[in-house]
């Protein structure tokens, strides 16, 4: 049998641990990985692009457990009322090659990205960062909102999109986590003081959402939206003025911002400044940018911290996906067992 975890008992994890917690604890887990970031086998997802979209699957294994994602991008899908991003994962035992767990990471998905959004801002903003500016506030926005806030202490916000109907969501669910939200008039009044930027934008297009006489010095960036071959989000010139950081490079220079520059263009490897090889902030006046496109590790991270939460608990199911017979060699004997006997059809008399 597998361990399952579907949206519904996902629903039910975080309403018993609390999203601030449950970020936290994940966040642990991907930093973790971070650090025995050599011991994975890394390559760039494998994507099927369509004029409507992306469907991608995300590999990886640490020699122990190996673990994929299915994912999709779809923007079109909120016109007929379909998520723009859905997903699911699988854990499986390298040894055997047995799944051990089956489990939907839509929700996973959005955790992960915020929580390693603030995982990376730990070494790359200021520690005086105080106020985060959001420029798109769609399906991503409240997650990566309540991580910085989690984990990085921020509760001052300013905020804009061109929906008005977004802007109301974002509202309405954020309030009562005790944070200080200032709507904006336009991207440029939203980024005015901030100390971390979040651009965290839905549609697949190359566009300017940060323009280089918008980012003064100090700033860090946490570049969300940019996540796919033609999508940008950043004036090239913002990139030519800063420091930036990226999960891992083959990937990033294929779908991140510096998919604008050329293929020597130096960037830094955020593992290596978490495990303290090079520095991320060198100074106070540093301009620095995660470049963030989501990784396999994460997705892995985020699966193994899910196994370990739901363990001896009811917040999972079992199915049976692995075919087990008796006899190993006898797979055909399953076909001609009393279990396989026709069954009436439903309303047959």
């Amino acid at each position: 049998m597998v361990q399952y975890v579907g949206v519904e008992n996902m629903v039910r994890l975080i309403a018993a641990t609390g999203i601030e917690p449950y970020l936290i604890g994940l966040a642990g887990y991907i930093e973790e990985d971070f650090r025995r970031w050599t011991l994975f086998e890394k390559a760039p997802r494998v994507a099927s692009h369509s004029p409507d979209g992306v469907i991608e699957l995300m590999p990886t294994s640490d020699g122990e457990l190996y673990g994929f994602k299915y994912v999709n991008g779809h923007p079109k899908n909120t016109r007929t009322g379909l998520q723009t991003v859905t997903a699911f994962g699988v854990l499986s035992d390298v040894e055997t090659g047995y799944p051990r767990l089956l489990s939907e990471m839509t929700i996973t998905t959005a955790l992960r990205t915020a929580a390693t959004s603030a995982v990376a801002a730990r070494y790359l903003a200021r520690e005086d960062a105080a106020v985060m500016a959001i420029i798109g506030l769609g399906s991503q926005s409240e997650f990566q909102v309540l991580a910085f806030k989690a984990l990085n202490g921020i509760r001052r916000l300013q905020v804009y999109d061109i929906d008005p109907a977004a802007t109301a969501k974002f509202m309405a669910n954020l309030a009562g986590h005790g944070l200080e939200i200032e709507v904006a008039s336009s991207a440029e009044a939203a980024v005015l003081g901030a100390d971390i930027i979040t651009t965290v934008t839905a549609d697949k297009l190359k566009a300017t959402i940060l323009s280089d006489n918008m980012i003064g010095a100090g700033v860090h960036i946490n570049a969300v939206g940019g996540d796919c071959p033609g999508k940008t989000e950043l004036q090239r010139d913002i990139l030519l003025r800063a420091d930036v950081f990226v999960e891992f490079p083959e990937q990033t220079r294929i779908e991140g911002e510096i998919q604008q520059m050329g293929p020597d263009f130096p960037v830094t490897e955020l593992w290596r400044v978490i495990v303290g090889e090079t520095k991320g902030r060198r100074t106070e006046d540093q301009i620095t940018i995660f470049d963030s496109v989501g990784f396999a590790t994460e997705d892995f991270s985020a699966l193994r911290y899910l196994r370990d939460q739901v363990e001896g608990t009811d917040y999972y199911d079992e199915i049976d996906l692995l075919t087990e017979p008796e006899d190993p060699r006898n797979l055909f004997g399953l076909l001609s067992a009393p279990a396989a006997a026709p069954r009436a059809v439903l309303g047959a008399r």
